[in-house]
């Protein structure tokens, strides 16, 4: 065994052993099956720290559990399908799809996603992710194109799936329609404005608006029916300013009396509101803002302007004829794309959407049966379902992404759906199998492509399909049954929304059932200036190839146990240079263990363990029962403090110092003895290898392969199983007199401090105080142990009822009292 730890080295060796070995394939860890509903990274750029942050934590738990016996399911997946994929490549390649053309733009995503991928795959490798890399799945790839246009027609049959025309939020810079899980909120400056209409009779009607430039969609005005000033109006028209268009003017109780003029127009769309009353009052629709974001022929002078400018063009003309009574600045709140940050604005087509909101209750139930950590995190989701507001549009018009499989018949109005045999199928490069159920053959592809969250959502299958390596289609109920719901789907906070909502929703519309039996919720990781790290951001000092050129991969993951679930951190070097001692503090004591156990009986226990390798086997089973406790509960942060503490604190701090002397001299000790503190160590040792190993699997399996793998025979430290090593070793009696030795020794020891010795500074007579002159025959007992730790020449036990500490110099010689031994 080197005396320094070289990680590159190291690492790049074990990795490949990994691979060789195949350690952590399903078909090498046989048990009862754990499966692990990964979460696919999306393919949109480089990975951060934040992605390494959850998970490694994952990868916490999945390597706990093999210990524990499990057969851990732990497939990998690539979400490369849709916006996101299409965003990155198009910012790379420098390119917009819509120009580039549909078949050109695929070709280079297909490109672009492959190597994208080998780059993750690279990465995760390097960070030490236990994960099953004979089964991974690409999003775009075909077996998983089948499995979702079949999910979809499965849906479509049972009636969750619809079409229609729809007002729609929709994105003009990505230039598709986006679900409300995609919004976010932001501040904006604005100004509410206060123009002039005119009534049937030419009189002046005040509306106040922060959106003038949709003047040219104006379908209606609303007042509150009890407001006195406008009753009189009800029933008659309004003229638009500028536009010279008359629109009716109704009463509708939602009308906030108090806000603006209390006359507010409605023009399709500006928001929710706006919608809501088109469709209520079933008003025209009028689009002045195209699809490319500029305003379109209906908005006459502002024609080619995008939104912006043409806010500023209608308030200019607005001035000019003396129809803008005043302007107030504000500050308000408006949906943004999350992608983007472009302002949502919403527009009627033609889309394909899920059924949500009529199913909000039985979605909520699904809830409950999950178990949720933290737990506090189910309260999140509920709240997002309590108030969605609109059904999953899961249609996109873009590129790259999964086809719906399906015609549109232009002589009817049906639809013809593909056949199963037919999947994955592009309908635009393949026409149905059949005509329309009206006979009709004059079918149109559909267009669109799904939501990438339409497939993601599935995931849950996808992995199932990888375990059997077959269609999923062909799996029979039992199969499908034994193994969904899965064990734990792991992912962060701010996707509750999305990935868990929808799979959840998918697996009860396609099963009636759960996804999984536990959802475990990761925080995210938070900038010096407690901003999410994400991929747009510029945080190159804290990219993950440079962490990991700078600190073993150990180090880094040592960091992610830090936080605790549920909860963001903010990034700490100061916790990866803990991790750095960890590591080298971990390599040096081996380094000293392992002069002391080769060429010994390791799986012969000693008839006679000696209470200081009882005392230490005891706080090696109350750790262990800590960190499972923990563990079991995801809380791998608590379970890695028990380790902590039992690995500096009892270990190296005690048993190794109080061994020492023993293992030095052994011709001053019965050999019996020294050959149980041997074998205590060597025993002690690989515990401490085990339960450190989810954590940092590198230097732990270094170790292992040094140390022990010639003698356990198990090819890896990370098959080797807690039931065998971790067994219980119960000694309370002397685990509690230990204690005390533990104590007086580091009486003596703070003593020697205080005088600035060296701690192997003899002591020419100890005395130990004990309360109690009965138990002073027992830690007699244990008198040459205790002169061995203290360097004490002579001891002498009594009773003293003063209880003093002191040491003290005569004549060259040391001479100390101790009194710290309490029963």
């Amino acid at each position: 065994m080197e005396k320094q730890f070289d990680h590159q080295t190291s690492q790049a060796q074990l990795r490949a052993l990994w691979l060789a070995e195949k350690t952590y394939s399903i078909e090498n860890n046989p048990g009862q099956l754990y499966n692990i509903d990964t979460p696919p990274p999306t393919v949109s750029g480089a990975l951060h720290i934040g992605h390494i942050f959850s998970y490694t934590q994952t990868d916490f738990i999945a390597r706990y559990k093999r210990m524990c016996g499990l057969s851990i399911f732990y497939p990998f997946g690539f979400d490369d399908n849709g916006l996101p994929t299409e965003r990155f490549v198009e910012k790379k390649r420098d390119v917009k799809a819509y120009q580039l053309g549909r078949s050109k733009f695929i070709e280079i995503c297909l490109e672009e996603t492959k190597s994208a991928e080998h780059a993750f795959t690279d990465l995760w490798q390097r960070i030490g992710l236990s994960a099953d890399w004979d089964h991974t799945y690409s999003t775009i790839s075909a077996q998983v194109r089948k499995l979702s246009q079949a999910s979809f027609i499965d849906l479509y049959k049972k009636g969750f799936v619809y079409r229609t025309d729809e007002p729609a939020l929709y994105c003009t810079l990505c230039r598709t329609s986006v679900a409300q899980a995609e919004l976010d909120d932001k501040e904006v400056a604005s100004f509410f404005n206060d123009i002039v209409f005119k009534d049937a009779y030419g009189n002046d009607l005040l509306i106040g608006t922060t959106r003038p430039e949709l003047l040219a969609s104006c379908v209606a005005l609303f007042f509150n029916p009890t407001d006195e000033r406008y009753v009189h109006l009800n029933g008659g028209m309004a003229e638009v300013p500028l536009y010279k268009i008359s629109v009716p003017i109704l009463p509708n109780p939602d009308v906030d009396v108090q806000k603006g003029t209390g006359l507010v127009m409605c023009c399709t769309f500006g928001d929710q509101k706006d919608i809501q009353w088109y469709k209520t009052y079933r008003l025209d629709y009028k689009q002045s803002i195209g699809f490319d974001g500029k305003m379109t022929k209906r908005a006459g002078f502002l024609e080619g302007l995008s939104v912006a400018d043409a806010r500023k063009g209608i308030i200019e003309e607005l001035i000019k004829y003396n129809l803008l009574i005043r302007q107030r600045p504000i500050t308000h709140a408006v949906n943004v794309h999350e992608r983007c940050k472009k302002e949502i604005e919403f527009v009627l087509l033609k889309q394909w959407f899920m059924h949500i909101l009529k199913h909000k209750k039985a979605l909520l139930a699904q809830a409950d049966n999950i178990n949720w950590y933290p737990a506090f995190m189910k309260a999140r989701y509920k709240d997002w379902v309590e108030h969605l507001g609109w059904d999953w549009c899961i249609s996109r018009q873009r590129f790259f992404g999964i086809p719906f499989p399906v015609w549109h018949c232009t002589d009817c109005n049906g639809l013809v759906l593909a056949d199963n045999a037919q999947l994955p199928i592009d309908p635009q490069e393949t026409g149905p199998s059949s005509a329309c159920i009206c006979g009709g053959t004059n079918l149109v592809a559909d267009a669109d492509v799904m939501d990438t969250w339409n497939t993601s959502s599935i995931s849950p299958y996808l992995c199932a399909q990888l375990l059997h390596s077959t269609d999923i289609t062909s799996l029979d109920a039992q199969q499908l049954g034994n193994f969904i719901p899965m064990s734990m789907r792991p992912q962060a906070h701010d996707i509750i929304r999305t990935w868990a909502f929808y799979t959840i929703a998918k697996v009860w519309m396609h099963q009636n059932t759960l996804p999984w039996r536990d959802i475990v919720i990761s925080g995210h990781v938070l900038s010096d200036e407690k901003e999410k790290l994400s991929k747009s951001k510029d945080n190159a000092s804290l990219a993950p190839h440079n962490l990991l050129e700078k600190y073993p991969a150990d180090v880094i993951r040592f960091w992610t146990a830090s936080g605790s679930l549920g909860h963001d951190v903010t990034f700490s070097e100061n916790q990866l240079k803990i991790g750095q001692k960890l590591v080298t503090k971990l390599w040096n004591a081996f380094w000293f263990v392992h002069t002391h156990i080769t060429d010994i009986d390791t799986h012969t226990p000693p008839a006679q363990l000696g209470a200081i390798n009882e005392w230490v086997l005891h706080m090696a089973t109350d750790c262990f029962n800590q960190y499972q406790k923990a563990l079991e509960m995801y809380e791998f942060s608590a379970a890695l403090s028990q380790v902590e503490h039992f690995f500096w604190n009892i270990f190296c701090d005690n048993y190794l110092e109080l061994i020492k002397n023993q293992l030095f001299n052994p011709d001053q000790y019965d050999q019996n003895q020294v050959l149980a503190t041997r074998w205590t160590l060597y025993h002690v040792g690989l515990r401490i290898l085990q339960l450190y190993a989810p954590y940092l699997p590198y230097v732990t399996e270094a170790i292992y392969q040094e140390l022990y793998k010639k003698h356990e025979k198990t090819i890896s430290l990370h098959q080797t199983k807690f039931a065998t090593v971790q067994t219980k070793c119960q000694f309370a009696d002397t685990a509690h007199i230990m204690q005390q030795i533990v104590t007086l020794t580091a009486n003596v020891r703070k003593l020697k401090s205080s005088k600035q010795l060296s701690l192997k500074t003899a002591i020419a007579h100890l005395t130990v105080i004990i309360d109690d002159e009965n138990l002073v025959a027992i830690i007699k007992q244990h008198d040459q142990l205790i002169r061995g730790i203290t360097q004490a020449e002579r001891t002498e036990y009594g009773c003293n009822p003063t209880n003093s500490s002191s040491i003290e110099e005569k004549d060259g010689v040391w001479y100390a009292v101790t009194s710290n031994v309490q029963f």
